[in-house]
């Protein structure tokens, strides 16, 4: 890509969200984004890092909370603070996608952006990147929308899903030995029950919703104006303010009014073009503990735990062992456990049942015990 082109491409990480189904690790002040789970970095220092490559580092920003915004400042400490921007509350990717979108407007009306989660594993990003810039060079022609579409190796559901209908040719600067499909989408599916699941992988024209998205910024405030007419107000208010002594007044007052909505079912599934480009990167949603045993096990970190003489097995299988360095945990004639203790919480989940974690963060916010959460 050339430096004059890829001066006008920016990337927002969206890192907002707490990840309630990692709890206990998991926290209000330390979310999963935050958390270095496998000893290799924090996944949204792995994704700051891998869009660097595609991305001029001034054209990264991060949309969070105030407490990422302040974790982002103590372990990411070479990234612009200027290019954090914080949201009052969760509201949703609509909003928060909105909200960049009007920052970045600002600062670059020819702006191809690339929208993408904090907090998801990419093993190959070599393959990654060759995806996004070839989603870079679709968009930029403003007739669509463009999301990345993961191949399913399981009828999953804890994932949305994205049906795919006409093939469509990728551009010609990577059309030579790409190993990656570009398609028109049909349709849009929430996360389906067990049969669904099953019916979609039988179909082979599903594939997972990874939630990154690129497009240019006239395309996506088309789609806004089209489909969100109220939001799509809210985000010219904001960007008229960005800038003044007024900026953080009005956000509040845009956030203190508007709906919670997703970019999937506000934007996605009523924009007339969208495409879809499907390859193999060796992605993860890192939603669960589920997937984190998955990972595990794929990178032997089980066999690794033998290593630990402070976590002794006796006659068992399938037990996965999270803990804080110094403790002791025994584990006898169990399997398909998952474990998992902090300094003040201790989880034990069934191999299977650890998207169920989510109502035990929602029984202790009923219960008004704020101090696990």
């Amino acid at each position: 890509m050339s430096s004059s082109l890829i001066k006008h491409v920016y990337a927002v990480i969206m890192a907002g969200g707490i990840g309630k189904q990692l709890w206990p690790v998991s926290r209000k002040r330390m979310p999963k984004q935050f958390v270095d789970l496998f000893d290799e970095g924090t996944m949204i220092a792995k994704t700051v890092q891998r869009i660097s490559e595609v991305v001029i580092e001034d054209n990264i920003f991060i949309i969070t909370n105030e407490v990422g915004r302040q974790l982002i400042l103590s372990s990411l400490g070479s990234f612009r603070p200027d290019n954090i921007i914080v949201e009052p509350c969760s509201r949703n990717t609509a909003p928060c996608i909105a909200l960049a979108t009007a920052h970045i407007k600002k600062r670059d009306p020819d702006a191809v952006t690339v929208v993408l989660p904090s907090d998801h594993l990419v093993l190959d990003d070599q393959a990654f990147n060759k995806i996004i810039e070839a989603g870079i060079e679709i968009a930029r022609g403003k007739q669509g929308l463009v999301t990345i579409g993961i191949k399913p190796d399981r009828p999953a559901t804890e994932y949305g899903y994205i049906q795919v209908d006409e093939k469509l040719s990728i551009p010609l600067a990577f059309s030579a030995g790409c190993e990656f499909m570009l398609f028109r989408v049909k349709a849009f599916a929430e996360k389906p029950d067990a049969v669904t699941a099953d019916e979609f992988l039988e179909s082979k024209d599903f594939y997972w919703n990874s939630g990154v998205f690129i497009w240019h910024i006239d395309a996506i405030s088309r789609e806004f104006e089209r489909s969100m007419p109220d939001l799509y107000k809210d985000l010219l208010t904001i960007y008229d303010s960005l800038g003044t002594e007024h900026e953080q007044k009005v956000i509040e007052d845009v956030y203190s009014w508007i709906h919670s909505l997703s970019i999937d079912y506000g934007i996605m599934e009523k924009a007339d073009m969208v495409f879809v480009l499907t390859g193999e990167f060796g992605w993860t949603d890192l939603g669960c503990w589920d997937e984190v045993l998955k990972v595990a096990e794929r990178r032997s970190m089980i066999e690794e735990e033998k290593l630990d003489n402070r976590l002794i097995k006796i006659e068992c299988d399938n037990v996965f062992v999270r803990k804080p360095e110094g403790k002791i945990v025994c584990t006898i004639g169990v399997s398909d456990l998952i474990i998992v203790e902090t300094d003040n919480a201790l989880l034990i989940c069934g191999k299977g049942y650890s998207h169920r974690v989510s109502d035990v963060v929602d029984t202790l916010r009923r219960e008004g015990l704020k101090e696990y959460l």
